[in-house]
């Protein structure tokens, strides 16, 4: 029963899809908030501008998910052959497969001969998973899953860019681009307060760089679009 059980991912595969969804939310709210904005600018239409906007929105999302899904898959695939390289090591030598695990622990402040004893005994009992671990690592077995994080950007960028359509289309003609602005600084200060949480970074800074950002992108597209 155990051994059909799907394997609990990793925390570097919850983070890479974690990763590609804020990605995905934030191209999603810049692309369609710039695209909702300078034909907003340009026209009163309202089927007009919904139409762009929603046209904008499903190409961005699947042009964020289908960029993650050739990004991780290569990575995927670098992997495997990382892998791949290291089971030929093994097998034809064994001894520099040693001395790489060795190193890795005297590194960390073991001594040679423990160390030595250490890698010893870890490659005799899980040889593979060990030394792909100490010299790429990988966790043997869970390897980033493109589907994963295409579709995390997926639904996240259309997520991103939903609030800022909608508030486009439903708000009141006389509150539409203060409600435009208010979607923005809402969403903008949510995936940057996400992107902060996964890179351990500064909270009030992402959040006020991302909102900064969003804003700058209303009045450039506000500016193109009055243009014309």
């Amino acid at each position: 029963m155990d051994q059909n059980k799907k394997p609990k991912q990793t925390m570097q595969e919850k983070l890479n899809t974690l990763r590609a969804g804020v990605l995905g939310a934030n191209d999603g709210i810049l692309t369609v908030v710039g695209v909702l904005v300078s034909v907003a600018a340009a026209t009163t239409d309202q089927f007009t501008i919904f139409i762009a906007g929603l046209s904008d929105l499903l190409a961005c999302a699947f042009s964020m998910a289908s960029g993650e899904y050739a990004s991780v898959s290569t990575q995927k695939d670098t992997e495997k052959s990382a892998v791949a390289h290291e089971e030929y090591l093994l097998k034809h030598d064994f001894e520099s497969e040693v001395v790489a695990v060795r190193d890795h622990y005297m590194e960390k402040g073991v001594s040679e001969a423990t160390a030595t004893a250490i890698a010893k005994d870890l490659l005799n009992k899980k040889p593979l998973q060990t030394v792909v671990r100490v010299k790429y690592d990988i966790e043997l077995g869970h390897y980033l899953n493109p589907w994963n994080a295409a579709f995390s950007s997926l639904a996240a960028a259309a997520a991103g860019g939903l609030l800022p359509l909608l508030a486009m289309v439903l708000a009141p003609l006389a509150w539409r681009w203060e409600a435009v602005i208010l979607a923005v600084i809402l969403t903008s200060a949510l995936t940057g307060y996400i992107s902060s949480k996964l890179g351990n970074g500064l909270v009030k800074v992402a959040i006020v760089r991302n909102i900064i950002v969003g804003i700058i992108t209303v009045i450039i597209h506000y500016c193109v679009g009055k243009m014309f």
